[in-house]
This record gives C-alpha cells, structure tokens and sequence, in this order.
C-alpha cells in the first residue's frame, strides 16, 4: 500500500475517533473541534510516511499538540476581547445558573479539575479513548514503563481527591497501596 493509501484508510478508520478525542476536550466549542480536527489530519497528511501500522495513538498525540495550539489561540484571542471591553459580563449578558441546575456527577469533573493537566490526560486516554499503556505511551511520547509509572500516579492521586470529596465513596484500594 502507498503512503496515500495508507493515510485514506487511517483517515477513513479513525476519523470519528480522533473528533471525540478533541470535543470531549474542547468540552463542546464545535467550530474549534472541526479546525483542530481538520489540523490533526493536515500534519497526519504532510507525515503520511510516518503513520504507524496503528496509527490511532500516534494521531492522539499530534491531537494533542493541535489541541495546545488551539487552546494558546483561543486564551490570545479571549484576552484580546477582554481589552477591547467586548466580554459577556460587560454587556449584562453573563448567565449564571442556578444551585439546582447542576448535572448529575458533576462533582468528578470537579474532582478531575483539581488533578494536573498530565494526570488527566493519562486517566482520559485509557478511559475515553480506551488506550492500553502501549498506546498511552504512544500517544504522549514517552515509553511504556514511564505511560504505565504516570497511569499508576495518576489513578493514586484521582483515588485521593475523590476520598477528600466523598469520604464514604467507595473504591476498590489496592491491599498495601491505600
């Protein structure tokens, strides 16, 4: 197979994956998952000699590199409006819910949020994307045992927010690791 073929099969395979992969982290802003996504598929093109046998991983992390791009352009173009006075709050239109209105659960987005961007990272790509340590360590660029070291830390420190924050939740603990 050329490497043409091979990036129209990984584009035709994977294409789905790689677009929930960016809105569940754009955490519903559409027109910017359709341009990271867009991205994602112009590097996957231009290093098409590149692509894995299993090129699901590796899109993951030039995912992640477009996601940052994306999120650096998006805080410069934020802080631009807010100098220009053109924000939300200032034209009386900011929306604030009520106590109610919060969504079922929402207390483990809370719980992930205070969690480092790496840790969360590591914890989302094996339970959304459904990674093995193989391919989290594709995806972020490092090898296994380091994928497998950061999983571990990072699965330790989630167990432990969620004990501050639901004290009697729970949670199968290791014997001897608790």
């Amino acid at each position: 197979m050329s490497n043409d073929e091979i990036f129209a099969a990984a584009y035709r395979e994977h294409y789905w994956a790689v677009s929930r992969y960016v809105a569940r982290r754009l955490d519903g802003r559409t027109s910017e998952v359709e341009e990271v996504v867009a991205e994602v598929f112009t590097v996957a093109w231009r290093r098409r000699g590149d692509l894995p046998g299993a090129p699901l991983p590796w899109l993951y992390g030039v995912a992640r590199n477009c996601l940052a791009n994306a999120i650096r352009g998006h805080g410069r173009r934020r802080r631009l409006v807010d100098r220009l006075g053109n924000d939300e709050a200032a034209h009386g239109r900011q929306v604030v819910d009520s106590p109610d209105t919060e969504r079922p659960g929402a207390w483990v987005h809370d719980v992930l949020a205070r969690l480092s961007e790496g840790d969360r990272e590591v914890l989302r790509l094996t339970a959304w994307e459904e990674l093995d340590v193989d391919e989290v360590a594709v995806a972020l660029g490092c090898g296994r045992r380091a994928a497998a070291m950061r999983l571990h830390r990072a699965r330790r420190r989630l167990r432990a927010e969620i004990d501050r924050e639901r004290p009697g939740a729970t949670l199968t603990k290791e014997h001897g690791h608790g």
